[in-house]
C-alpha cells in the first residue's frame, strides 16, 4: 500500500496511509487570511525585486521599448561616438552620423537613433531620406554658449533678422533643400536650454536674432510625430517655405512668462501642413501663421496656405492660442481650425496686420473652438506697427475677407470678440454661427467691432455687434445692418 507523507507544524514530516491521511491541524479564517496576505506581499516584493535585479546586480538599465526600423539602415549616435552623459559635446557625432546618411540616398537613406541619455550638442544639420529617432529617455540639449551657433543670412522674406539687423544664428536642429525628413520617437525631448537666451535677450546683450529650435527650409515630404520639443531659445519648431508638412502627437513646452517669443509651431510660407493632436504651452503665440515681412515679404511672394489645424490645446499667457500674422505679406489662404482648446490665457485667436504688410488673409475658417479662461476669444488687430524699416509703402494694405467662426464655445471670457477693421483696412465676410461663450465681465459692449461687414446667423451669444447682418438658422435674413463701419472698440476691458 503507497504510503503519502505531509509536513505538520508540530512534528515535521508524517507519513501515513492514504486511506487514513487526515490533516493534523485546521486553519481558522482568522490564520487563512493571514496566510495568504503574507504570501501575497512576499510575492509582490519578489516581483519587484526581480523586475529590478538587472539594475542592482549587473548594473544595466531596464530593458529598452523596441525601436522600430524605419529605414533599411539604422545607426545609433554611439555608433560614431556620442556619448550622452550631458557634458560630453557631442556634435561632431551627429556630424559623422548625418554624413554615412547622406551616402545612403539611393538605397533609401537611413535613421539615426539617440538612445536614453542626455546628448549634449552644438547646432547640427540634417540630410534627406533621414529619420531621426529619439527613444524614451533621450534628451538632445542644445549648447548654451552662443559661440558655437552659427550666424545666417536674413530669411529673404524678411529682410534683416526679426530682433537685430543683420545675420541671425541658426536652428539647433537644422536643414535646407531636403526632402523626406523624419524626426519621431518614443516621446523624446530636444531641449533648447533657452534660459540663457532668454536672460541675455532681455540684458540687451545679444547682437544677433536668436535662433529657433528646429528649422527646416525650401523642403519638402516632413513628418515631425511623437517627439517633445522645449526651452527653445526663439521660435520652437519653424519650417519655413516648406511644401507637405506633418506635425503630429508633438508637445511643447516653455515657461509661460519669462520665456520671450518662444512660439510653438510658425509655418512660414508654407504649403500643404496639417498640424494635429499637439499640445503646446508655450511664452508666446501657440501657432502663428506667418509669411514674410513688409516689403521684403511682397517681393518674396510666397504665401501660406493649405493648412490644416486640429485637436489642439494650447496655453499662452503672453499672447494667443493660434495666430495668423502679423507677418503675412506674402499672404495667407485656406486655412482650417478644428477642435481647438485654448486655455488659460490672453487670446485664444487672433489675426493681427497692418499698413504696410499688402497681401491678403482669406478662406479661414474656426470650427469647434474652446475657450477656458481667456481675457479675449476672438481678435482681428489692423494696427500690429511692427517693421523691418522705413522701407515699407503704407499704401500697401493688406485685404481681410471670407472668414467664419462656427461652434464657438466657452467661459471666463472677458471679452468674447473684438475685430478692429479701419477705414483703409476693412475687414468683409466675417460670419459667426453656433456661439455661446460665458463671460465675466458684464459691460454691454463686449462683442467689439470697426469697420466689419459679415453676418451672424441664428442665435449666438453674447449679442454681437450691430455692424453685422443677421439671419436665421436658415440662412435667411432678418435685418441688413445699416452700420457697418460703427466703432464701439475698448482696448481697456
Amino acid at each position: 500500500m503507497r504510503m503519502v507523507s505531509f509536513f505538520s507544524p508540530r512534528g515535521g514530516f508524517h507519513f501515513h496511509h492514504n486511506r487514513r491521511w487526515i490533516p493534523t491541524f485546521v486553519f481558522s479564517f482568522k490564520t487563512l487570511f493571514t496566510v495568504l496576505w503574507v504570501a501575497a506581499f512576499a510575492s509582490v516584493f519578489i516581483w519587484q525585486s526581480s523586475s529590478m535585479y538587472d539594475i542592482r546586480i549587473f548594473g544595466r538599465a531596464p530593458p529598452l521599448r523596441p525601436i522600430p526600423r524605419l529605414r533599411r539602415v539604422v545607426y545609433n549616435l554611439t555608433d560614431f561616438g556620442g556619448v550622452g552623459d550631458g557634458r560630453t559635446l557631442n556634435t561632431e557625432a551627429f556630424e559623422r552620423a548625418v554624413a554615412a546618411i547622406s551616402r545612403l540616398a539611393k538605397k533609401g537613406g537611413g535613421q539615426l537613433n539617440v538612445l536614453p541619455g542626455r546628448w549634449l550638442t552644438a547646432p547640427f544639420n540634417l540630410t534627406s531620406h533621414m529619420t531621426l529617432f529619439l527613444t524614451e529617455g533621450a534628451v538632445i540639449l542644445g549648447i548654451q554658449d552662443e559661440k558655437y551657433w552659427p550666424l545666417l543670412p536674413p530669411l529673404p522674406s524678411y529682410g534683416h533678422g526679426r530682433e537685430h539687423n543683420g545675420p541671425r544664428y541658426g536652428s539647433l536642429i537644422h536643414g535646407q533643400n531636403l526632402k523626406d525628413v523624419v524626426i519621431t520617437g518614443h516621446n523624446g525631448t530636444i531641449n533648447g536650454q533657452g534660459q540663457a537666451w532668454w536672460t541675455k535677450y532681455r540684458k540687451r546683450l545679444l547682437n544677433f536674432t536668436r535662433g529657433p529650435l528646429v528649422q527646416l527650409m525650401w523642403s519638402k515630404d516632413i513628418i515631425i510625430s511623437n517627439i517633445t520639443l522645449r526651452d527653445s531659445p526663439f521660435w520652437t519648431l519653424h519650417p519655413y517655405d516648406c511644401k507637405n508638412v506633418t506635425v503630429a502627437n508633438v508637445t511643447i513646452l516653455a515657461p509661460i512668462s519669462g520665456a520671450p517669443n518662444t512660439d510653438g509651431i510658425d509655418p512660414d510660407s508654407c504649403e500643404d501642413m496639417v498640424i494635429e493632436n499637439c499640445y503646446i504651452c508655450v511664452g508666446d503665440d501657440g501657432i502663428a501663421i506667418k509669411s514674410g515681412w513688409d516689403q521684403y515679404g511682397i517681393a518674396y511672394g510666397r504665401p501660406s496656405t493649405n493648412i490644416l489645424i486640429r485637436h489642439v490645446t494650447v496655453r499662452s499667457m503672453v499672447s494667443a492660442g493660434v495666430s495668423i500674422g502679423s507677418e503675412m505679406s506674402g499672404g495667407v489662404s485656406n486655412v482650417s481650425v478644428e477642435n481647438l482648446h485654448v486655455w488659460e490665457s490672453r487670446r485664444a485667436i487672433r489675426i493681427k496686420t497692418a499698413a504696410g504688410r499688402g497681401a491678403y488673409i482669406h478662406n479661414i475658417s474656426y470650427r469647434n473652438v474652446t475657450f477656458s479662461n481667456v481675457r479675449v476669444g476672438i481678435v482681428i488687430k489692423t494696427d500690429y506697427n511692427e517693421h523691418p524699416d522705413n522701407g515699407f509703402d503704407p499704401k500697401a494694405v493688406p485685404v481681410l475677407n471670407n472668414i467664419s467662426f462656427s461652434g464657438i464655445h466657452g467661459h471666463g471670457v472677458r471679452v468674447p470678440v473684438r475685430i478692429h477693421g479701419t477705414d483703409a483696412i476693412p475687414i468683409k465676410g466675417v460670419s459667426f454661427r453656433d456661439m455661446s461663450v460665458g463671460i465675466t465681465y458684464k459691460k454691454k459692449h463686449i462683442f467689439q467691432c470697426s469697420y466689419v461687414e459679415g453676418r451672424v446667423i441664428g442665435n449666438v451669444f453674447p449679442a454681437p455687434c450691430e455692424n453685422l447682418d443677421r439671419y436665421d438658422e436658415q440662412g435667411q435674413l432678418i435685418r441688413r445692418s445699416a452700420s457697418q463701419n460703427t466703432t464701439d472698440v475698448d482696448y481697456d476691458i
